[in-house]
Formats: C-alpha cells, sequence, structure tokens
C-alpha cells in the first residue's frame, strides 16, 4: 500500500499536501505558498546558510532538530518530520526567542539578510546543549553561515548572553518535544508515500527490501539520500527529474554497527552521526569530518551518498580506501561485496549495474600500532571543496618495518586513488625520512594531476608529495601531533 498525501508537522501545525512537483525544494515552498519569507535564498546550493530552518525527526523515542538547508531540501523528503523556521521562534507571550533577543542586544545583525538562518543554527546549537557551548563549537555551528558584513565576535558572544538570561530546557521546543514526538510516531506508521505528479515519479519505501525491489524494477530511478548534489540539479541545473526514489524513510537504511572490531556504517547514515563513530578511529578522522561541509550539509548528507556520488575530489571516500573498507552493494535480493577502491572506475563512473544500490560500509578498524594520518588542502579552511587530500594508513610488524602501506588521494585523478609505487617504496621497509622521500618522488609516476581553476597540476603534485612528507614529521619519535589548526591561524597555515 501507498499514500499520495504529503505530511508533516510546520510550526506546530499539521500540514497534509496533494501530490506537488516532486523538485519543489523546501524554500520554495515556504516561501512562495506558505509566504514565510524569513527563510532567505542566497547561493540556492547549500552554502551560504540564509536558508537554515530546522528538521525535527523521531530518534528513539525523543524527537531531534537538526539545522538543514531549506535551498536544497526537497519538499517531499520532509514527509513525516517537523519544520520549524524563524516566524516559530517567539516565546508564547510574543517575546522574542533568547538567541534574538541577545542578536539585539549585542547588535549582532548588521544588513540583516543572513540573520535568520544565523539565528535557526545558533537555535539549533542552543536546543541540543544544556550548557553554554565552547567557541569552537559556536564556530563549527556557524561554518555554514556566510556573513559578507562579517562582525561574528557579536553573534558567537550572543550564545553566552542568551544562556545567561534562559535556560534552554525551558524552551519551548524542548518542553513540547514529547507531543511532537506523539504526532510524528503517527506519522510514521503511515504507508509509504509515492506519488506522481507532472508525469513525474516520487517515492519513498520505509524498507530495504522495498527498496530494493523499486530499485530493481525502476533502474532509472535518482536515488535521493541528502540532495546535497540532487539539489543542485534542480536549483542550478534546472533539471526535471523523471523519478526520484528517496531513502530517507527505510528502517535500519542509517543504521551504525559496531561490532568489536568492524564498524558497520548504513549508506544512509548521515556524515553527522559517522563523524561519531569514524572520528573515534583516530582524531585526523574526525578533524577531516568536522571540515567536510558545514554542519547544515552534515546533518542531512550520507556515506552512501557520497561514496555513490564518486566525485574524484569528495573527502570521505580516499579515508575509507586508507582504512581499507568493503562496499557492499545490493541488486534486488542478491548482494555482493567488493574493496572500495574497486568500485571508482573512471570520472564519475562506478562498478554499479542498474538497479543496483549502495547498501553498507564496513570498516575494519586499524590494528594497535598503526600510522594513520589525515591531511585536507583547500583555499578555505572551513566548508570548502578540497584541492588534495591524502590518507594514509602504515601497518608495522614488531621490528618496525611497514608491512602493509595504503595511500589514498583525492583530487588527484579522474576517481579517488590509491598510490601504488609510492606504497611499494615504503613497504619492506621502516617508516624514516629516506623511505618518506622516496615514496614522495614515486609519486610522480601514480599521478597526472588535474589541473582545474581550484588547483593547477603543478600544484596539486607539489602538495601531494608534501603531506607524505608531512606524514613522517607529524609521526615520528618525539613529533607533537598537530590535529587542529587554531582558527586564527588558519589563514596562515
Amino acid at each position: 500500500m501507498a499514500r499520495n498525501i504529503l505530511r508533516f508537522v510546520l510550526n506546530g501545525a499539521d500540514v497534509a499536501l496533494a501530490p506537488t512537483d516532486p523538485t519543489m525544494t523546501l524554500l520554495d515552498y515556504l516561501r512562495l505558498q506558505r509566504r514565510m519569507t524569513g527563510t532567505k535564498e542566497g547561493c540556492a546550493e547549500g552554502d551560504c546558510g540564509a536558508c537554515t530552518v530546522l528538521v525535527g525527526k523521531l530518534v528513539g523515542d525523543t524527537v531531534r532538530y537538526e539545522a538543514v538547508n531549506a535551498c536544497i531540501r526537497l519538499l517531499a523528503s520532509v514527509d513525516r518530520r517537523a519544520i520549524v523556521t524563524v516566524e516559530a521562534l517567539k516565546t508564547p507571550d510574543g517575546a522574542l526567542h533568547p538567541i534574538q533577543r541577545a542578536m539585539v542586544d549585542l547588535h549582532a545583525s548588521q544588513c540583516g539578510f543572513c540573520t535568520p538562518g544565523i539565528v535557526m543554527s545558533l537555535t539549533a546549537l542552543w536546543l541540543n546543549h544544556d550548557s553554554p557551548p565552547s567557541k569552537e563549537r559556536i564556530e563549527d555551528a556557524l561554518a555554514g553561515n556566510l556573513c559578507r558584513c562579517t562582525g561574528y565576535g557579536p553573534i558567537i558572544d550572543a550564545v553566552a548572553l542568551a544562556y545567561a538570561g534562559a535556560k534552554s530546557a525551558d524552551d519551548p521546543l524542548r518542553a513540547g518535544r514529547a507531543g511532537v514526538a506523539r504526532r510524528l510516531r503517527a506519522l510514521a506508521s503511515l504507508d509509504a508515500l509515492s506519488f506522481v505528479a507532472d508525469g513525474r515519479r516520487y517515492s519513498a519505501p520505509t524498507s530495504p527490501d522495498d527498496l530494493a525491489a523499486a530499485a530493481q524494477a525502476r533502474p532509472d530511478s535518482i536515488i535521493l539520500a541528502g540532495a546535497t548534489d540532487v539539489g543542485l540539479w534542480v536549483t542550478k541545473e534546472m533539471r526535471k527529474l523523471p523519478a526520484i526514489l528517496s531513502v530517507g524513510d527505510v528502517a535500519g537504511f542509517d543504521a551504525i554497527e559496531n561490532d568489536g572490531g568492524v564498524l558497520s556504517l548504513g549508506a544512509g547514515a548521515s556524515l553527522s552521526a559517522c563523524r561519531a563513530a569514524l572520528g573515534a578511529l583516530h582524531p585526523e578522522i574526525d578533524e577531516m569530518l568536522r571540515r567536510f561541509g558545514s554542519e547544515q550539509i552534515r546533518n542531512v548528507g550520507t556515506i552512501g551518498g557520497s561514496i555513490a556520488n564518486a566525485s574524484p575530489i569528495g573527502d570521505l571516500a580516499p579515508v575509507l580506501i586508507a582504512l581499507g573498507a568493503t562496499l557492499v552493494l545490493r541488486l534486488g535480493d542478491g548482494r555482493r561485496a567488493m574493496p572500495i577502491e574497486a568500485f571508482f572506475l573512471d570520472y564519475k563512473k562506478q562498478d554499479r549495474k542498474p538497479g543496483e544500490i549502495v547498501e553498507s560500509i564496513l570498516v575494519t578498524k586499524p590494528p594497535a600500532g598503526a600510522l594513520l594520518h589525515v591531511s585536507k588542502v583547500s583555499k578555505r579552511f572551513d566548508e570548502d571543496i578540497t584541492s588534495v587530500l591524502g590518507a594514509f594508513q602504515l601497518v608495522r610488524d614488531k621490528a618496525g618495518i611497514v608491512t602493509e602501506a595504503r595511500l589514498a588521494y583525492g583530487g588527484m585523478a579522474a576517481t579517488p586513488k590509491r598510490a601504488a609505487k609510492a606504497e611499494a617504496a615504503l613497504v619492506g621497509r621502516p617508516f624514516d625520512g629516506p623511505s618518506a622521500e622516496a615514496a614522495a618522488k614515486a609519486l610522480a609516476e601514480d599521478f597526472t594531476p588535474l589541473d582545474d581553476w581550484r588547483a593547477s597540476a603543478r600544484y596539486r603534485a607539489q602538495v601531494a608529495a608534501n603531506l607524505i612528507r608531512r606524514f613522517f614529521a607529524e609521526t615520528e619519535a618525539g613529533a607533537t601531533l598537530r590535529v587542529v589548526i587554531p582558527h586564527a591561524q588558519a589563514a596562515h597555515a
């Protein structure tokens, strides 16, 4: 059974919509149909944060609100969820929300265009922290909100002022979570959403078997997860997608399991959730994921989408290759597994059959004593696409001899790729200055780097070699591991 009525909660009111354009964005619905113009359109690609709203979803027995970009979120994908816009933040007596009041008191708004999005990002932080978060945590939350007027100082200070005058636990959105959870559970019990509008189909199966069957029956369907890429097809390329198959409501598709020595990451797991699991393996993996897009993007982007997208400059694929991850694909009732590096065949071309979906990623935890290193180089420190990313893992025996080397790069070729010649220069030797230098020089045989507006081929070749040298410099005996570059120094690093 299926239903064709889209249902969600918007600012506390139940909404039921008849079938509409499957590619309508949440932002267009809010602004054009509901005239909720506090949510702005700045970039229409999930970069500036002016369109930030809160999306509440069931997590266990409660509702968790997260900041998301409404400009690239398809309206149909908010089915069964609770949406909160800036218009709903006022307190029951009509006064400003504590975050808004603090922004006013500290003159933290300048031209004002980006202010509603900033307020919503800070409100998400407020709702999920009982006490004032650190300055670094506030900066992370704001990394996806770009203010051309600058002046982030009073914006950051507004958070502490809000906590000084009120308790986040008393916020109506927190106090009312139980009631919203009941309404979302009722929506979750409804049949799966599936409709056709303007000759185009949108389907949101709720079970893994139904997802696999739908993908096999309609292999031309666009698999929709976080829409961090698909959203741009709609807003920038104006594409009319004939069939969309959403994975957002598939039970268990976002599961993360920690079974001893293996992490099992469901393809639908968000990058925010994956950061907690993968970041625990090594602080540099955690730091890379902190810089993976913005918090709004990490809240909706998925690990499966990042891999299936097969971008040569994606940050996550090289890390998973270095970790020796295994990719599990499903076609109908059948499954097959492969080393993740074997999935990438050529630019945007994968070893994926028609109707086959990425189901999960299996990561074997590094053995004790393994050396790990991840470096991301980009023009802008936060929320920027990578120019070169290196992810390395070395396994050594008791004598310190390298027995296995996995050096993976993004931004250096048409696919995320291992550096076979450089790896060979390390295996069978101790990891020391001469072997690191030999590996750095061997990269010239591994890559003919990309040459584009993001970085020249010459620059990429030099940086890739220097990352191996940095790997040795930061892991040799007595070295002090540098994980996080202080924000004040980031521009000079």
